[in-house]
């Protein structure tokens, strides 16, 4: 398909800078069959039914932005993926100062050593000493908020808690999932109080998900690898809810990407452990998902094309100018939407 079908307008002012506060007071705009309707994500168990389950990602963010210098150079680095205990695939800014065998020092005693250069730009990172990453990163990294943000305000203490899920757990992430920070305790409980479920999986969000799509045809873009978990006991409890006539709703593309990576043709949703670049697009036949519940994406992304698979692109596009006429907030702060064919 023309990528430029799923192009459309957002007005600067629609993107969220800051989450609703309290996080379940944002907007939700409910497509349900051919209904649409506005509510409030705190409604969201009136609006499933008992039986339903609803998977989260409980990946953890990891402060993955960091700031160094090569010689005189100035290199920014953001990590997307892990490939062994020490190395990361990074993104890099004044990648042109930068070459194989290069020494990034970040600051408070953590250095990299850079390598292996891909077509995308990136390099892996190789980091010096015997400490564990992930303290290194505590030390000298920050919050990777994306950039449709960054480019607005600076990072700041806030954002080390309105950038995790209530249920981050397995640390990895260089994103959130973010329709999973609509949720609090008090939802959680009257969901389960409505015979409403929940369940949980892993998939490390990669910058990736940032990345525009540059092809002119979806079948020329190459989505990046992430690496996911669904553990034999959620696999076998996913199809339990399916097969007593409950739905999966999916929280978070991320979560509904991992699941349908994990489902066979027969619908059957299986244990998955690995790397996942399933890409979605309309005319996708979904396997393991009854519904997703996601924010508000960025025009051309993949994850459009994804909710249009979902939905149908019509539908979608009918929605998306519903909700900017109506002054819904847009992006990984802003306002969900609950999708149920």
């Amino acid at each position: 398909m023309q990528v430029d079908l799923f192009d459309f307008e957002l007005p600067p002012e629609r993107i969220a800078l800051r989450p609703a506060a309290p996080r379940d007071a944002a907007r939700m705009l409910v497509l349900e069959g051919a209904a649409t309707r506005d509510a409030i994500v705190r409604e969201l168990p009136a609006c499933l039914r008992p039986g339903d389950c609803l998977v989260f990602n409980d990946t953890r963010v990891i402060p993955a932005q960091l700031e160094g210098t090569r010689g005189e150079a100035r290199i920014g680095a953001t990590l997307h993926k892990r490939e062994g205990p020490r190395r990361w695939r990074a993104f890099i800014r004044n990648a042109k100062r930068l070459h194989d065998g290069d020494i990034i020092e970040f600051g408070s005693d953590v250095t990299a050593t850079a390598s292996d250069r891909a077509a995308d730009g990136s390099f892996a990172l190789d980091f010096a000493g015997d400490e564990p990453v992930e303290l290194l990163l505590e030390r000298a990294g920050r919050m990777p908020l994306p950039p449709y943000i960054a480019a607005k305000r600076p990072t700041d203490a806030r954002d080390a808690d309105d950038y995790q899920t209530m249920f981050a757990k397995e640390a990895g992430a260089v994103a959130a999932p973010t329709a999973a920070l609509h949720f609090t305790p008090g939802l959680i409980a009257a969901l389960e109080a409505a015979g409403i479920g929940h369940a949980t999986l892993t998939l490390h969000v990669g910058a990736g998900t940032f990345l525009p799509v540059k092809a002119d045809d979806t079948a020329d873009h190459a989505m990046h690898a992430e690496w996911g978990r669904i553990d034999a006991a959620t696999a076998d409890r996913l199809n339990a809810v399916r097969a007593g006539g409950g739905r999966v709703i999916a929280v978070g593309t991320t979560s509904l990407r991992l699941i349908e990576s994990a489902a066979g043709d027969d619908q059957v949703i299986r244990p998955f452990e690995g790397d996942t670049a399933i890409f979605i697009t309309p005319g996708y036949r979904f396997r393991g998902i009854d519904g997703l519940m996601t924010n508000f994406h960025l025009p051309r992304s993949t994850l459009f094309m994804l909710v249009s698979a979902l939905m149908g692109l019509e539908r979608m596009q009918a929605a998306y100018a519903h909700a900017i006429a109506d002054g819904y907030r847009f992006y990984s702060y802003g306002d969900a939407s609950l999708l149920l064919p």
